[in-house]
């Protein structure tokens, strides 16, 4: 039977990839049970890891050296394989032969997990970071050298939105929703205990330059440019009165665009701008449908292919995207919302989901809501709001399972 494959993972001897229906196959060495299948015996062809994974949807993997780690669809974490150091998190040291549930100190649901050479991270849906494993280098982050056989929170004073490590090194590093870069660990000789910010816009900067060996998935350049990328010129031109030719008023606030970059970049404003339109023979437009920071976001959006907005004003553009038939930014869109969302606004962000038909966004919403359930339920917003959204929502959670004890 053919199985269409949406991520892969690889450890030093063993391979992992986890498919469409959310199964798991492995494959490989498999001295310390990283393949998953209850023996140390190796495994030359893709077998699908069965017990206790089969009656869970996966949603993420990833493999350590001589360890595997899962991520089921309700933020389950499951580890199995080498444990020498505490790395899958279940407690003890003994290598686990069969995928084994990580016990989290509070319930949590993790939406992503990396491993280093010998420690794990995992980052949860309200962007707590926690680790455990080996921490003689201060990979951990926790401020001091010691391991931990369990899951332990890490400090960071700020939401996390991406985590990474890597097998050559006992380095980690951890990017904030305000896109600042952090590492720890050992970085280049300097043993680092707790997240240090660095001038990285990029993750992987971190490991090209502090890792030893370093590494890097892609070219890092340091030699400096004298000159502007078309991207890079076009980026520097918005909103600059001096080479414009037409402005968008909107709250009484003037926005600066150039009239043949938002045609070229958006079908609305080529439909807009032919001659039998008004607007093609305006200078000043006024937009009284949307707030300013979305309308000047949607606009620096067509110059930059960036949006840098909270997730809350993220609904008003995600409102004008679907308006003007922009997909690609509803996907941007999407994506801000799922990275900031939290206990307060995640049913005013799921109604809004509804409203817009972002399904996907809709049931990522969802689920952060059934997960957080207790808290949700106690918001304003989950009571302010229509009484048929309201009602479809606990029939579908009750559905789901989502009160049960």
């Amino acid at each position: 039977m053919k199985k269409r494959v949406t991520q892969v993972a690889c450890g030093s001897h063993h391979s992992m990839v986890l498919t469409t229906d959310g199964e798991v196959y492995t494959w490989g060495y498999n001295n310390c049970g990283q393949i998953g299948s209850g023996t140390t015996t190796n495994q030359p062809v893709p077998r699908r890891v069965s017990t206790p994974l089969h009656n869970k949807v996966i949603v993420s993997i990833a493999a350590g050296p001589t360890c595997s780690m899962a991520i089921t669809d309700y933020g389950q974490v499951f580890g199995w394989g080498y444990n020498g150091t505490g790395q899958l998190g279940v407690g003890g040291t003994g290598n686990q032969l069969i995928p084994c549930k990580v016990v989290f100190v509070q319930p949590v649901c993790i939406v992503q997990i990396v491993c280093g050479y010998s420690h794990t991270m995992a980052l949860t849906d309200q962007g707590y970071l926690y680790s455990w494993g080996a921490n003689s280098n201060g990979q951990l982050g926790i401020g001091n050298k010691s391991n931990q056989l369990s899951p332990i929170k890490v400090e960071t004073h700020e939401r996390i939105v991406e985590i990474a490590a890597c097998h050559s090194s006992h380095t980690s590093a951890a990017k904030s929703q305000r896109g600042q870069v952090y590492m720890w660990g050992l970085c280049r000789g300097q043993i680092i205990l707790s997240p240090h910010l660095t001038n990285f816009t990029c993750t992987d900067d971190v490991f090209a330059c502090f890792s030893n060996p370093p590494v890097m998935w892609r070219q890092l350049s340091i030699e400096p440019k004298n000159f502007l990328t078309v991207a890079e010129s076009l980026k520097r031109e918005f909103d600059r009165e001096e080479t414009s030719d037409l402005r968008f008023r909107v709250e009484g606030k003037d926005i600066y665009v150039h009239k043949a970059v938002l045609k070229i970049r958006c079908e609305h404003f080529r439909m807009m701008f032919q001659s039998h339109w008004n607007e093609n023979s305006k200078e000043v437009i006024e937009i009284d449908q949307f707030s300013y920071p979305v309308y000047h976001a949607f606009l620096q959006y067509l110059y930059t292919d960036t949006v840098d907005l909270p997730p809350e004003d993220a609904i008003g553009l995600l409102d004008l995207a679907t308006s003007y038939c922009e997909n690609r930014l509803k996907t941007v869109c999407q994506l801000i919302i799922k990275s900031g969302i939290t206990i307060e606004n995640a049913f005013l962000l799921h109604c809004a989901a509804v409203r817009y038909e972002a399904k996907e966004l809709e049931d990522f919403c969802f689920r952060f809501c059934v997960n957080h359930l207790t808290g949700v339920t106690q918001t304003m917003a989950f009571w302010q709001v229509d009484g048929m959204l309201l009602k479809e929502f606990m029939v579908k959670a009750g559905q789901c399972g989502g009160f049960k004890n």
